[in-house]
C-alpha cells in the first residue's frame, strides 16, 4: 500500500505537499517576481541596443519613411571623422581622472566613519551634491569659472595669480568639466564606501593589530579586501558616468570651444538630432556600448580572479 505524500506544514491547519512546495518553492515563485524586472529590461534595454546596431547599418536621417542599406559605410566614415577621434580622446581623459572618484570617495569615507558629534550633518554636506541635477552641477561650474567675476578668478587673483577662462581654453576646458562631473561622482562613491565600511570585520582589524599592522598595511592588507563589492560598484558606476557625461557637456561648453570638449554622447546627440544622421549617431553608440562593455567586463574578470585567488 503507497503511503500518502508528506505534508509541510505552513499554517496551523494548512499544508502542503513536499513536491508541490518544492516545485513552487525554487522554480516558480523566483521567475513571477523577476518576471516584471526581466520585461522591461528587455524592453528598455537589450532591444534598443539590438536595434542600434541594425540602424548603425543604415543612412537614415530619422523622418523619412525609409532607409537606405549601406552595410559598414557609417562605420568607415566614422573612423575617418577627426571630430569622433577627439570625442574619443576626450573620453580616455574622463575615464582616467574619474576613476579618482572612488580613491577620494574611500579616503573621504575613511575620514568620515568616525564617531564624532555632528558627523551625520558633516556627512549630509558631503553627499548633497549626489542629489542635484546634472545641469544644475553645470550652471554652478559654469559661475565658478566665469572670468570676470567667478570664484576661481577671485581666488587666483586673492594670490596675486592671473585670471584664466577654463571654458574658452581648449587645453583647459575638458579637466575642467571633468572637475565638475568629480564633485557629485565622489560623494557617491564616498556613501558606496561608508556603507561597505559598516560590514567590516572588527575580529580582523583587531587580530591585524595585534601582528603590528598600522597606517597604510592596514588599509591595503585588510580594510580594501573586505571592500571589493563597493569598489566594483562604484568603478562600473563610475566608468558608467564617464563615458554618458552628455549633460555637463552640453550645459557647460556645448562642445566648445571648436568642439575641443565633445565626447561620444555628445556627438552622438549632435550628430543623430542636430544634423539628423540617425545612423551615423547609432554607428557612434555602437562605439560607446563596445568601449564600456569591454572595461566593464575586463574589471568583472579582474575582481573574479581575485575573489577565487
Amino acid at each position: 500500500m503507497n503511503s500518502p505524500p508528506q505534508s509541510v506544514s505552513l499554517q496551523p491547519g494548512i499544508a502542503l505537499p513536499a513536491k508541490r512546495r518544492r516545485l513552487t518553492g525554487i522554480n516558480l515563485v523566483p521567475w513571477i517576481f523577476l518576471a516584471p524586472a526581466v520585461i522591461v529590461f528587455a524592453t528598455y534595454v537589450v532591444i534598443p541596443i539590438f536595434q542600434s546596431f541594425w540602424l548603425s547599418l543604415y543612412d537614415w536621417d530619422g523622418l523619412s519613411p525609409s532607409k537606405k542599406f549601406i552595410g559598414l559605410s557609417n562605420y568607415a566614415a566614422l573612423f575617418q571623422d577627426d571630430q569622433f577621434w577627439t570625442s574619443l580622446k576626450n573620453n580616455v581623459y574622463w575615464l582616467v581622472l574619474f576613476l579618482l572618484g572612488p580613491v577620494i570617495g574611500l579616503a573621504i569615507a575613511i575620514f568620515l566613519n568616525q564617531k564624532v558629534y555632528a558627523m551625520r550633518i558633516v556627512k549630509s554636506l558631503f553627499f548633497f551634491p549626489f542629489v542635484l541635477s546634472g545641469v544644475v552641477i553645470g550652471l554652478v561650474f559654469s559661475w565658478f569659472y566665469e572670468p570676470a567675476h567667478g570664484l576661481l578668478n577671485t581666488i587666483l587673483g586673492a594670490f596675486g595669480l592671473p585670471s584664466i577662462s577654463p571654458l574658452s581654453d581648449e587645453n583647459l576646458v575638458t579637466p575642467a568639466i571633468i572637475a565638475a562631473g568629480l564633485w557629485p561622482q565622489i560623494a557617491y562613491c564616498m556613501i558606496l564606501y561608508l556603507t561597505g565600511l559598516t560590514a567590516v570585520d572588527p575580529e580582523q582589524i583587531e587580530a591585524a593589530r595585534i601582528d603590528g599592522a598600522r597606517g597604510m598595511k592596514m588599509l591595503w592588507h585588510v580594510i580594501i579586501p573586505q571592500l571589493r563589492p563597493a569598489t566594483f560598484i562604484a568603478v562600473v558606476v563610475t566608468t558608467i558616468g564617464a563615458l554618458r557625461s552628455f549633460d555637463l557637456v552640453q550645459v557647460m561648453t556645448d562642445g566648445g570651444p571648436f568642439g575641443s570638449s565633445s565626447i561620444l554622447a555628445y556627438f552622438m546627440f549632435q550628430q543623430s538630432i542636430t544634423n539628423f544622421r540617425m545612423g551615423y549617431g547609432a554607428a557612434i553608440a555602437v562605439v560607446l556600448f563596445l568601449i564600456m562593455s569591454v572595461f566593464i567586463a575586463f574589471f568583472l574578470r579582474h575582481m573574479i580572479r581575485s575573489e577565487r585567488s
